[in-house]
């Protein structure tokens, strides 16, 4: 199959190697050039739980005027309108969609500007993923890539992207409520993007810390009563419970907003911790904890990040 991976940093690194090593015509566009030109000339290598592998595949940072039968959206939130842009020479009205962010929000603007007939959502779960160096990406672990359809149309196609990533060697597996699955991992990212930005510590550290534990599990159990009064049938009853577990199955990792700001980028923080006040409001309610923490890296993004 002929598929192309927008936004090939870090966990589109992982999908674009896995798939083209069981032998898909894969391609990658990113727009950071000194990535581009790595994989170019020396291959994409991904290491970590999946193995260690280097794949050649051509990498752009414009795409060609080549329509793809797959098109994966790998970018961070805030990057969709963008991407949708630059995505239009890849699309035909036969091109399968697949987006996977973090937090919510990205799906509806994808569907707004690109149509939903053909999308697939996706949440990618416990892989702690980072960039070591242009063209080569590291996972910790490798849990679960979860798909369902954005709309009624789109249901036909699941099926048969979950199986192509199962295939390539991906726990992927489809189900019929997107918005119940988004909910579960993003209790588990408030709990732990803002406190990790804010304080450099690691998944695994921020949950043992005597000061900061508490609330991260305060961030995590607001989110978790905010989906219930959103009437979201989320599959969870102890939200604690929960982002500790998460935590223990890769304790050194570093959530995308704390690299993110380490590499001095604007960070996805308001589509992860500032969901959660958004959906309050639907409801009537409030989120004061994680509106804090969404306010506070903010603040400290404006102050250390050069637009």
């Amino acid at each position: 199959m002929r598929i192309a991976v927008l936004g090939c940093g870090a966990m589109g690194s992982i999908y674009a190697a896995l798939l083209a090593s069981c032998g898909h015509d894969v391609s990658a566009i990113d727009n950071n050039a000194e990535q581009v030109r790595a994989i170019n000339a020396f291959g994409l290598r991904v290491t970590g739980a999946s193995g260690d592998r280097s794949v050649k595949i051509p990498a752009y940072t414009q795409p060609p005027d080549q329509p793809t039968e797959l098109l994966i959206i790998a970018v961070k939130g805030r990057q969709i309108k963008p991407a949708c842009t630059l995505a239009k020479p890849l699309l035909n009205p036969e091109t399968v969609i697949l987006t996977i962010q973090n937090g919510l929000g990205s799906a509806e603007q994808v569907a707004d500007l690109v149509g939903h007939d053909r999308l697939i959502v996706g949440v990618a779960q416990g892989f702690g993923a980072s960039l070591q160096a242009p063209g080569h990406a590291h996972h910790k672990a490798m849990k679960a890539i979860k798909m369902g359809a954005y709309s009624e149309a789109g249901k036909r196609w699941v099926s048969p992207v979950t199986e192509i990533f199962q295939k390539a060697g991906f726990d992927a597996s489809s189900t019929a409520d997107i918005l119940a699955m988004q909910w579960e991992k993003l209790i588990c990212n408030v709990a732990y993007s803002a406190l990790c930005a804010l304080t450099g510590q690691t998944i695994g550290e921020v949950m043992n810390d005597p000061i900061i534990g508490p609330v991260s599990r305060n961030a995590a159990t607001e989110a978790w009563q905010i989906a219930l009064a959103s009437k979201v049938a989320i599959d969870v009853t102890d939200p604690v419970r929960l982002v500790q577990e998460f935590a223990q199955r890769m304790p050194n990792a570093k959530p995308s907003v704390l690299l993110d700001i380490e590499a001095g980028r604007f960070s996805e923080i308001g589509m992860i911790n500032g969901a959660i006040p958004r959906a309050a409001e639907k409801t009537g309610r409030s989120a004061p904890i994680n509106a804090t923490l969404t306010a506070l890296v903010e603040a400290l993004e404006k102050r250390t990040i050069k637009a």
